[in-house]
């Protein structure tokens, strides 16, 4: 009669199992941060998970969307983006733990007195990374995986790569992404041919894209415009 195999033996196994897995899945996601740091997306996660809940009430909706390279979004909207979501984005490695630390004491403050406004500690190469693979759910998985992903990003890619393509697939309204398809619904320009100040509220609407693309003149987008267009000015960018 063949010894049954011991618990050990079994949880070890699974362990081991569990674990190539995920090194696998970690490779495959690798893998892709290196196609993109020479490729150019043509959608992201956090678009077709949008594309899909639009379609939940328009079967034909379709995303407004058109890859720009670097050399042709208006510097102004570099700096604006930067002066309002990291502004320490050329210097830092990816992450920065204090903001992120903040950021939670603040949002545990705000559940506790019953506050829906919550703060994100996130930099533009967090953001990247949640957009371009991952989605806007919140939970520690997801959190934890973006913060790998985010350390690849920045391993990989040079900080111009990782402003490019930010500015290309970040969310600026409804079905709308990236800096040409926000300069054209908004301004009906191309993304070369913003102004300053067209440029900072476009960066003081990201927080927020689907709300400000209804509502875009609240007091609070016109003088966080009003900020921005002060702050951009000291910005450096790659």
């Amino acid at each position: 009669m063949a010894r049954p195999r011991s618990w050990f033996r079994i949880v070890t196994g699974a362990l081991m199992a569990l674990l190539s897995l995920l090194l696998i899945y970690e490779l495959a996601m690798f893998s892709m941060v290196v196609w993109y740091a020479y490729r150019d997306p043509g959608s992201s996660a956090i678009m077709r998970q949008e594309l899909s809940r639009l379609r939940e009430t328009n079967p034909k909706a379709e995303l407004s969307y058109t890859w720009v390279p670097y050399d042709r979004i208006n510097t102004s909207l570099k700096r604006a983006v930067i002066a309002s979501e990291d502004a320490n984005f050329t210097e830092h490695d990816g992450v920065e733990w204090d903001a992120i630390r903040k950021a939670w004491e603040y949002n545990h403050e705000q559940q506790a007195e019953g506050r829906s406004k919550l703060r994100g500690g996130s930099t533009i190469t967090q953001q990247l990374a949640k957009n371009l693979f991952l989605s806007s759910s919140r939970s520690y998985l997801r959190k934890g995986q973006e913060l790998v992903l985010t350390y690849m990003i920045e391993h990989v890619m040079p900080k111009e790569r990782i402003l490019e393509l930010y500015l290309n697939v970040a969310e600026w309204g409804v079905g709308v992404f990236g800096a040409e398809a926000a300069a054209r619904h908004y301004y009906g320009i191309s993304a070369a041919s913003l102004g300053a100040s067209q440029s900072a509220r476009l960066a003081a609407m990201l927080p927020n894209p689907r709300y400000y693309d209804k509502h875009r003149n609240t007091s609070y987008l016109n003088s966080r415009t009003a900020t921005l267009l002060r702050r951009m000015r000291m910005v450096d960018i790659p």
